[in-house]
């Protein structure tokens, strides 16, 4: 297997869509802006819904199903819901085709116009709001704590594999609450889970904050978000949680009796994340090789590759490395044997480098001798040679190191790329020239945060949530500052 994977530092985007298809993960459907999410790119997706599940789950959320198809009048009743949305929605206006007057192909029936349009959901709030209607009369029936994993469409015009496409896979949660106090607190809730994720198990360091009034959710009143920054230097927005007031409460009139018997609106809550975690994940690991991946979320954390010259040798070394990979197995361990016999060993370990298996296991007829296998690691591309007998305890704490090792040497590139400037020149020179987190006094505005992301189409990131005040004059405008904000560009 030949490498021709640009590089990263000559053509970043040109190595991301190229490293996306050579290692199998997904290709471009014939619907442009759509993508075909191949087997093991759709593997690691369900590694990381089956663990987010199942923190959902434990914090007292269930799962429902909405419909994709949503009336076009439900959209304009909450308005900055639908003006933030209205450029992307795709919209169904007919049921049906007919074959065409002459013969060749169909047309659309003009016949068949629908009576109301249907949107295909760009995000599920209104249709879930129009049905809490009915599912919501009093206290006792909150918090309502639902969840559901969808596509959705967004017409993007820019698209990119993962990163930005037309139709995303991802979950979106809903929630509905008797107080204010009980809302926010979910909504924070909600953030830490998606933290805790990305730091655990796809180990990347994320900031967390709150967007400013021009970046938040349509509709919502306050938006919180985990910022992720890739090797190009630029970030990445990872998930956001919602914070939506009683808005969809009061534009669907859902209303509860409370203890006190006074009726009143809900408080409400939205949150998610989508397939672009994929994207994150290959931007902030990934080499000039190929993917890298973190071994609790890797498809295949161990691939085992049998070398032989004969037929006998062949019969013994599988052998031997089938009882191995039982061994690993029984631990848990996602282990795959490739015993294929019409590629050679190198064209395989070039292969599964491109697709980012953490631990590469050798075996040859010396090691049936030794009593040893050979083992290379995709991080560091360190081998070492380890006897069979602590075969399993070895592999468990390599896999171990790997995780941990990936992750601290992503928080050590992002520390390397977060600068503090004092002056709009310093800014513009970081911007242009190392990129990555700029922490600068903002003095709040709208109008001077347009200004600056057209000037050097950095934005700001996030307001972050553990930063202290401090007071200064922003960058800009020269106006008082009362703490930093982060700015990048970003996808």
């Amino acid at each position: 297997m030949s490498q021709i994977l640009p590089k990263r530092t000559e053509d970043f985007a040109a190595w991301y869509n190229e490293l996306v298809k050579r290692a199998g993960l997904a290709e471009n459907s014939p619907v442009r802006g759509c993508m075909i999410i191949k087997p093991y790119g759709f593997a690691i997706w369900e590694k990381m819904q089956a663990i987010l599940d199942q923190a959902f789950k434990a914090t007292g959320h269930a799962n429902a199903y909405f419909p994709m198809l949503i009336p076009k009048s439900y959209l304009s009743r909450e308005a900055d819901h639908i003006e933030g949305f209205a450029k992307e929605c795709a919209v169904v206006t007919h049921y049906r085709l007919k074959k065409a007057s002459d013969g060749q192909g169909v047309v659309v029936d003009p016949e068949a116009r629908l009576e109301e349009e249907l949107i295909i959901r760009p995000t599920s709030e209104t249709i879930i709001w129009h049905t809490y209607k009915n599912w919501i009369q009093s206290y006792r029936d909150l918090p309502l704590l639902i969840n559901q994993w969808s596509n959705i469409v967004r017409w993007e015009m820019r698209p990119r594999l993962f990163l930005r496409t037309a139709e995303v896979l991802w979950q979106e949660g809903h929630t509905a609450h008797a107080t204010r106090v009980e809302a926010e607190q979910e909504v924070l809730q909600m953030l830490n889970i998606y933290d805790e994720f990305a730091r655990s198990y796809m180990a990347v360091p994320l900031l967390k904050g709150i967007k400013t009034e021009h970046e938040r959710f349509a509709g919502a009143e306050a938006t919180y978000t985990i910022e992720a920054l890739m090797q190009d230097g630029k970030a990445l927005q990872a998930g956001t949680s919602h914070f939506l007031g009683q808005k969809f409460a009061q534009a669907f009139d859902v209303t509860f009796a409370n203890q006190a018997g006074q009726l009143d609106h809900v408080w409400g809550t939205s949150w998610g994340v989508t397939t672009r975690l994929i994207g994150a994940l290959i931007m902030t690991h990934s080499d000039d090789e190929g993917l890298v991946l973190p071994p609790r979320l890797a498809p295949i954390q161990v691939v085992i590759i049998p070398i032989y010259k004969s037929e006998t040798e062949q019969k013994l070394v599988v052998q031997q490395a089938i009882i191995l990979q039982e061994a690993l197995k029984a631990q848990g361990v996602a282990v795959k044997l490739d015993d294929r016999d019409m590629y050679k060993p190198g064209w395989k370990f070039a292969e599964y480098e491109l697709k980012g298996v953490p631990l590469r296991m050798a075996i040859g007829p010396k090691d049936l001798v030794n009593h040893t296998v050979e083992l290379a690691r995709r991080d560091t591309k360190e081998k070492i040679t380890i006897s069979v007998d602590n075969m399993v305890a070895v592999i468990q704490a390599l896999l171990t190191d790997i995780q941990n090792y990936l992750y601290q040497r992503a928080v050590a590139f992002r520390e390397s790329h977060t600068t503090s400037v004092g002056t709009y020149e310093a800014f513009k020179t970081v911007i242009a020239q190392k990129g990555g987190f700029v922490l600068a006094h903002w003095d709040g505005t709208t109008e001077t945060e347009k200004k600056i992301q057209v000037e050097t189409k950095a934005t700001i990131r996030c307001i972050p949530l553990d930063a202290s005040p401090e007071q200064g004059t922003c960058i800009y405008s020269g106006k008082p500052s009362q703490q930093r904000v982060v700015f990048a560009q970003a996808y």
